[in-house]
């Protein structure tokens, strides 16, 4: 093992500093102290030997580590990450967070052993146990470059250990797929990617491309790309790319493979697809991974979770020898009674004495069944073939309450996961309005904020409770608003425009459609805004008709149009029909004068001749007339 070769080093930090007498070959300075142990590595003792691979954040290369003792003198085979450059006035604090991950690793299961960090031609290099090859490197190796069933499940139970012993390190990998997934010598699967992604999170990146995502593209989460604004990231963003290694071990074929860098962007930030997950597979296996790509990082299993799933899996196997009994496994639909995820609704860990509420549907304007807007956790009992259930007091309720646990939530501190909150003290590098992603016991609590790349972590006391927003309501940005965080669009008398909440990120970002709006082509139908910038539009809010008319454009582009038409064809219809009045009245007069003269020469007729019978009548009596005699 790599940990008993190497020697151990002396307890020591260090502090680094970069001299530059010589551009091309800077010199580096460490000064020790003896705080803890130093994972520093002197350049002079490291040589490159040839590169084995790249990536998004640097080079991998073969190198060897000399260390030398007062006996003898030792050479150890490594493998070497040389990052990409780095601007000068951040590196302190890259090697700074280095040094921290190297401490929070030492001693973990299931990640690569790191031995140190070195400074070589001012590029920062991590250097690690070298192993002979990674999953990747066996799938290329295979006929249709897939594996089996059961050397899936051993690989993502290995690599799930891994992760979650980082995790617990509270460490981020960001970065996974088969290639970073190396194995030893015994076919054991080792992380071999400890968090590079999150290690630089924050430092300003030389390139542009680098500076727009935090892993490799075919393996991102949706708030990879834009963690500030649709994040923040957290421990279910590994999730996405945990999902994303088992779909390629099991099919052969990368997520989005050949869709360029801008093509992924569009597909799964801007159209929310997911990759494609092949049929066949166990219920069990098919239902996790559709968890893993839920675009919500909310709706995602954490992976004690997914640890969980893949060891029942592998039992069935070991004891079934094969896919037998699998397909007839029982799978755990989403409850619909909540509309939420079995994933979203495993989070909330329910013990006796815990405070508790109803739990409202997703989306909902109001609460909907509040049985229990208030009570306290008696007792549990679970079920292993159907949902357990809980007995809480209520208050003036003298009998306990038997309630579904999926329909509880618990509360802490009058908080609870998913509350809309605002702190106190705003801060102008974020938005002050945020969602509750979890709450612990003990009060700590984990907000997502607009502007921030990862979760908020503080007290209950620095926040209070913000007005919150749903799926389908109409919001506009406040009138004392005139340069948002996000576009907004405008209406033609230049005002801002009115749209209608469409969907609402982990975070509070609110993603708006405008159905008053009519787009054409390749336009963006949606956009992005600050909870703390819009406000609620409503019909009961809108005084006057004409606001109210205003409004009730805002539902469809179509309103407008509909209405002018409507308008013009019932004037015409009125046109039409005061046309006809007018002409039957005018028929009428004419008749009237016509008959009236009539009158006036039947007068005169029979004045002169007496004999005289009117024509209509002679033609009814006479068949051929009367004749002038």
């Amino acid at each position: 093992m790599a940990k008993q070769i190497v020697p151990t080093q002396p307890d020591a930090s260090f502090d680094f500093e970069l001299l530059e007498d010589d551009p091309d070959h800077p010199r580096t300075t460490v000064v020790t102290s003896s705080s803890r142990k130093s994972s520093w590595i002197e350049p002079a003792k490291l040589k490159l030997r040839h590169r084995i691979g790249r990536g998004p954040f640097g080079d991998v290369w073969l190198a060897t580590h000399h260390q030398s003792t007062e006996d003898y003198d030792e050479f150890h085979e490594v493998a070497v990450k040389v990052l990409h450059s780095i601007k000068e006035d951040h590196t302190r604090a890259v090697l700074d967070k280095l040094e921290d991950l190297l401490f929070k690793c030492q001693g973990i299961g299931g990640v690569c052993w790191l031995h140190g960090v070195s400074v070589m031609s001012g590029k920062i290099c991590i250097v690690m146990k070298f192993y002979e090859g990674s999953v990747g490197d066996k799938m290329a190796r295979l006929q249709g470059e897939k594996l089996s069933l059961p050397d899936v499940l051993r690989y993502g139970i290995d690599l799930a250990e891994g992760i979650l012993e980082l995790h617990s390190k509270e460490i981020l990998v960001l970065n996974l797929k088969p290639s970073n997934v190396l194995l030893n010598e015994n076919n054991q699967a080792f992380l071999g990617d400890v968090g590079i992604p999150y290690l630089l999170l924050g430092i300003p990146l030389p390139s542009s491309g680098m500076a727009r995502r935090l892993g490799s593209p075919n393996y991102m989460a949706p708030e990879q790309w834009q963690p500030e604004v649709r994040g923040p990231i957290s421990l279910e963003t590994d999730s996405w790319g945990f999902g994303c290694c088992i779909v390629e071990m099991i099919t052969g074929v990368r997520p989005w493979r050949e869709r360029s860098v801008d093509e992924i962007y569009h597909s799964v930030v801007r159209k929310q697809e997911t990759p494609y997950i092949p049929g066949g597979l166990p219920p069990l296996l098919d239902n996790v991974l559709i968890g893993c790509f839920e675009y919500d990082l909310r709706n995602r299993p954490l992976m004690t979770h997914i640890l969980h799933v893949f060891r029942s899996l592998k039992n069935a196997i070991d004891n079934d020898g094969g896919w037998m009994g699998l397909g007839s496994m029982p799978i755990k639909k989403k409850p619909s009674n909540t509309g939420y995820t079995e994933w979203f609704l495993a989070k909330d860990h329910l013990q006796v004495g815990d405070m508790v509420r109803s739990r409202n549907a997703p989306n909902s304007r109001k609460p909907e069944n509040m049985d229990v807007l208030e009570g306290t956790v008696l007792g549990l009992e679970r079920d292993t073939d159907r949902d357990g259930f809980v007995l809480v007091r209520v208050h003036g309720v003298h009998d306990p309450l038997r309630v579904p646990i999926t329909t509880l939530e618990r509360v802490t501190f009058g908080l609870a996961a998913g509350d809309w909150v605002c702190l106190k003290e705003e801060d102008k590098k974020h938005s002050p309005v945020g969602i509750i992603h979890s709450i612990n016991r003990d009060g700590s609590v984990a907000v997502g904020f607009i502007g921030m790349e990862t979760l908020w972590k503080g007290s209950p006391s620095e926040f209070q409770m913000a007005e919150s927003y749903h799926v389908g309501q109409f919001v506009r940005l406040k009138t004392n608003i005139l340069s948002p965080r996000f576009e907004w669009p405008r209406k033609r008398s230049g005002t801002w425009a009115t749209g209608r909440i469409w969907r609402i990120l982990a975070n509070g970002c609110l993603i708006v459609k405008f159905p008053g709006i009519l787009t054409f082509g390749d336009e963006w139908t949606t956009f992005l805004a600050d909870p703390a910038e819009v406000e609620m539009v409503t019909f009961k809010k809108c005084p006057g008709m004409v606001r109210k008319y205003q409004h009730l454009e805002d539902f469809h582009w179509a309103v407008r149009p509909l209405l002018i038409t409507l308008g013009l064809f019932t004037a015409m219809k009125l046109g039409i029909f005061v046309g006809k009045k007018m002409g039957r009245s005018k028929v009428k007069k004419h008749e009237a004068g016509s008959i009236q003269t009539d009158s006036q020469y039947m007068d005169g007729q029979n004045a002169s001749n007496s004999l005289w019978i009117p024509p209509k009548v002679a033609n009814m009596l006479f068949r051929e007339g009367v004749s002038p005699a």
